[in-house]
């Protein structure tokens, strides 16, 4: 157990190694087992100091920009590339970078198609299934501008050699079930003539309850029935999954209007804006989270835009200035969505593991100077 007292220097966001390593060992043991393909999308976490260890699970990973492609190069063996749409002074390169390139559109194919070199080439189509509750994060929202639709894919052009869809967030087996058989009812008829079939992010296999029976047999069924496509997933989350924390510590403590903000060296804007784009109230170590109706103690970040907290909080003991806080579950969708508004810097990124802590990465004035000119 992380102990946040011994972490030198807040805000920080550590990795907890050994849950880190138990998320591989369970991807792992999947993919062997089913014979189907994990990757790693670098767009959920890019904490690239664990990539190592990463890339000896996964079987390659997926990059979204250039950036991603050059770095998830640097560590797999396989980089897949998707873009809602590619930047024409960039392509070449990441066609050079990648195993496989994913369109989402039919123009978009057509532009670039005599330029992917060995890359093969997919389309991202649309399941036209809802599964998330958050439009934000709803990639089959009406008027969604992701995945080609049923309807406007008509036949499948030549040289295309795989589908691609995404629908899930943080989803379970039955979702993943019924986006499989709902591909396959809109595009089954292209089943015949791909090798490959993508079913995105959002399986979020690692978290505690997930059916991992069903999954299983969901893959095993689909793999029976077409044995020729090889089914690919390719999480973020998954791989840190309750892997890891973001430590901060309290400055002050305000009274406004009867309410108490623990005023905190962190900010949720600036390093977990999730918390308020989602929005989502994070879980804090040995805080309960107050139910409709209850007051608490409200959590304020350290930036000045007036949104900047979340609550309402009851702890069994009142923090003092001074005392840690210790927020759960930050590794995915948090280092990589910073930003450095109002010149904040970002958290230190560090590693807890067999009782000892290692700061790998810290932020420097250089860091947020060189970020603009």
């Amino acid at each position: 157990m992380l102990d946040s007292t011994r972490i030198t220097h807040t805000p920080a966001f550590v990795l907890e190694y050994d849950a880190f390593e138990k998320n591989l060992a369970l991807i792992g043991g999947l993919q062997q087992s089913l014979g189907s393909t994990f990757l790693f999308a670098l767009k959920g976490f890019g904490m690239h100091r664990v990539f190592g260890e990463i890339s000896a699970c996964a079987k390659g990973a997926t990059a979204s920009s250039l950036n991603e492609a050059r770095l998830a190069s640097e560590y797999f063996s396989h980089v897949h590339a998707y873009a809602p749409v590619y930047q024409p002074d960039e392509f070449d390169a990441i066609s050079q970078l990648s195993s496989h390139i994913t369109f989402n559109s039919l123009g978009q194919y057509e532009l670039y198609k005599n330029r992917l070199g060995r890359a093969k080439a997919g389309l991202r189509v649309n399941p036209k299934l809802d599964m998330v509750a958050t439009e934000l994060y709803d990639p089959c929202a009406p008027g969604s501008r992701l995945g080609i639709q049923p309807d406007a894919l008509t036949m499948l052009p030549e040289g295309i050699t795989g589908l691609h869809v995404h629908n899930l967030c943080e989803s379970g087996a039955k979702e993943m079930q019924a986006t499989l058989a709902n591909v396959e009812k809109l595009y089954g008829r292209f089943f015949g003539n791909i090798t490959w079939l993508n079913l995105g992010g959002g399986h979020l296999v690692t978290r505690k309850g997930y059916d991992l029976a069903l999954f299983s047999a969901t893959v095993q069924s689909f793999r029976q029935k077409y044995p020729h496509i090889e089914l690919m997933f390719e999480p973020g989350a998954a791989y840190v999954w309750q892997t890891g924390v973001l430590v901060s510590e309290v400055l002050d403590i305000v009274t406004s209007d009867g309410i108490d903000t623990l005023m905190m060296d962190t900010s949720f804007t600036a390093h977990m804006p999730d918390c308020l784009e989602m929005p989502y109230t994070p879980s804090v170590r040995g805080a309960v989270v107050c139910k409709d109706g209850e007051s608490g103690v409200r959590l304020g970040g350290s930036s000045c835009l007036a949104g900047d907290w979340v609550g309402e909080y009851r702890f069994a003991t009142m923090p003092k200035i001074g005392d840690r806080l210790v927020f759960e579950d930050m590794m995915h969708y948090t280092m990589v969505k910073t930003t450095m508004f109002n010149g904040l810097a970002h958290p230190d990124i560090g590693i807890w593991r067999d009782g000892c802590y290692e700061v790998v990465k810290q932020f420097s004035y250089e860091d947020y100077k060189n970020r603009l000119s």
